[in-house]
């Protein structure tokens, strides 16, 4: 009865959301992109809009490649030559890819140069190395990401492979869209929905669901949260594969500028999931899967340059910073 109790409970996580403005000193924004280090999925929507622009097409077509390598033994990682040829030359990402947080060794080189393992004890102890226990309990591949293709030459003496992220581009006709305003995070009664249901309904979106809560719909009875409106097209991009805090930023300022010509449409997304066996979230925070593995970001970028930035982990993880 007390697993059939737990498997009833719905994963819990932790929400914050804010707003600024791009133009503010103290805006957060690129510091907040910068720091999610591990990124595994890129999505953003525009309504009103059925084709992308240039820039923004080859923004989302130069994401860049990231390597996949095999069988590789940790001390590949602190050599010399390592460290010199990648490490102090720029920013360097890795984490070891099909492992399970929760009950797997797992590893991530972040682009400080620190070397992030999270080891079960067994593993922990023949180490010999100082460290702190984990929140989780419990803890093969090592997937890349950089800026310098000399990744391929330097480790080809074991089984490395290339890889391009994954492109979708789609245009959703007649989407029902949430009715926002940007000075009101928190919505307004029948004047516009709050920041949370925007979240909610850009799952549903991303996740393709019908949103008209039919009778016989078996799936899902989720509709659009009200006030809502009705466009003609909306154009939906996700990129999936290893994807740098660098190229989100690029991608960033690209839809912010979006509305430097007049557009229909009151505002965009820009939303991005972490690694869900990753061992770090925002930072140096620790992150652990337990029932989902969520660590994510969702900008809404208004025509007026404000913007709303939700962050969400699982409860178990530190608060979004």
């Amino acid at each position: 009865m007390a697993t059939l109790r737990r498997l009833r409970e719905v994963p819990r996580h932790l929400l914050v959301c804010e707003k600024s403005n791009f133009g503010h000193d103290k805006s957060r924004h690129r510091h907040l992109v910068e720091t999610h280090y591990h990124n595994y999925r890129v999505s953003f929507l525009i309504p009103e809009c059925g084709i992308l622009s240039k820039e923004l097409k080859n923004l989302v077509m130069e994401t860049g490649p990231y390597y996949f390598v095999k069988n590789l033994p940790l001390h590949e990682l602190i050599t010399h030559e390592f460290i010199h040829s990648f490490v102090k030359k720029g920013s360097f990402y890795a984490l070891t890819y099909n492992t399970n947080i929760d009950e797997d060794n797992t590893v991530a080189l972040l682009p400080n140069g620190k070397l992030i393992l999270s080891l079960d004890k067994d593993t922990y102890e023949e180490t010999g190395l100082q460290g702190r226990p984990s929140k989780y309990s419990g803890r093969k591949v090592m997937k890349f990401s950089t800026e310098e293709s000399t990744v391929m030459s330097h480790f080809s003496s074991y089984r490395i492979q290339e890889h391009q992220p994954k492109i979708a581009l789609s245009t959703v006709t007649e989407l029902q869209c949430p009715v926002l305003r940007s000075s009101a995070l928190q919505g307004e009664p029948e004047a516009a929905c709050s920041a949370p249901e925007l979240l909610d309904w850009l799952g549903a979106v991303f996740s393709h669901t019908e949103l008209n809560n039919e009778p016989h719909n078996f799936i899902s009875t989720y509709c659009c949260p009200q006030p809502s409106t009705v466009v003609a097209k909306a154009y939906l991009c996700t990129i999936t594969g290893f994807i740098l805090p660098e190229k989100i930023c690029l991608l960033l300022e690209q839809l912010r500028h979006y509305f430097d010509e007049p557009k229909l449409a009151p505002w965009v997304t820009l939303s991005v999931q972490g690694f869900a066996d990753s061992p770090v979230s925002w930072r140096e925070n620790e992150h652990g899967f337990r029932k989902g593995g969520e660590h994510l970001y969702n900008f809404v970028i208004f025509n007026n340059q404000d913007y709303w930035l939700q962050m969400a982990v699982g409860a178990n993880d530190d608060c979004p910073p």
